[in-house]
């Protein structure tokens, strides 16, 4: 159970990150469902800023949990809180047909949402890791609509086989690499918040969940990052008068 209290008023939007739900670890799926139906219920909105699942190949995937989650989910939207879905880099290929099925809508990476009075830039975060130059190649290549159509277009099984391939190449890939090259580049935080002109930025994707003071152009800033849901949960929480990054124990 989650043991932080969160304010049960309305006027309160909710986000969480780096889930990562597979049939592998069904002890994540309940306590994400006990966080919709505890923590989640009531609040104006709930952002899920990618890599909600660990791997996605398809809206047609009819598996027992993807049905399931999204029922869950709508379940929410009716009892009136709005919910946005954001790629990540293992469910890139989530698409419109789940989202309505879920009662959900796409939310664009590099969005700027007003967070009670105070503009708030949102990401997944891989993006801001620029120095992980593989990576990036590989961003780009996966994010290409030719190459997304050309998957999408594949038998459901081949499409399995692969989210399996990519998952093992990417473990081993992360394994290989110095702590700081799967960091985000600090340059890059600074920049990005420059050009969309915020002084709040939130992310998830390096499972290092923190809060970051930042000084851009002489003005005080934030970077804040969500953790993602191993041993603990994270989530933030957000009114108009208080604004945390919280955890809880995943029993």
């Amino acid at each position: 159970m989650l043991k932080a209290t969160l304010l049960q008023n309305k006027m309160r939007t909710l986000f969480i990150s780096d889930l990562h739900l597979h049939e592998s670890r069904p002890e994540i799926t309940r306590a994400f469902f006990d966080f919709l139906h505890t923590q989640a219920v009531g609040a104006e909105k709930l952002y899920i800023l990618g890599d909600f699942f660990d791997a996605w190949i398809g809206d047609d995937d009819d598996s027992a949990l993807n049905t399931e989650v999204a029922q869950e989910l709508k379940k929410l939207s009716n009892s009136g809180t709005d919910i946005f879905l954001m790629h990540g880099n293992r469910d890139f290929l989530l698409g419109e047909n789940f989202a309505e099925r879920a009662g959900a809508k796409m939310v664009d990476e590099g969005t700027i949402i007003d967070l009670y009075g105070h503009p708030t830039l949102i990401l997944h975060g891989d993006q801001l890791c620029i120095s992980d130059q593989q990576y990036i190649a590989f961003r780009k290549q996966v994010r290409s609509p030719q190459w997304q159509q050309q998957i999408l277009a594949q038998p459901l099984a081949a499409r399995r086989i692969l989210a399996a391939q990519l998952r093992e190449k990417s473990q081993e890939m992360n394994s290989l690499k110095a702590e700081d090259i799967l960091d985000v580049t600090e340059s890059e935080v600074v920049q990005v918040m420059k050009d969309a002109n915020v002084k709040r930025l939130i992310h998830g994707h390096t499972h290092r969940p923190a809060r970051h003071p930042l000084q851009i152009d002489g003005e005080s800033a934030e970077r804040i990052v969500l953790g993602d849901w191993h041993d603990k949960a994270w989530a933030i929480v957000a009114d108009d008068n208080k604004f945390e990054l919280i955890s809880w124990d995943i029993e």
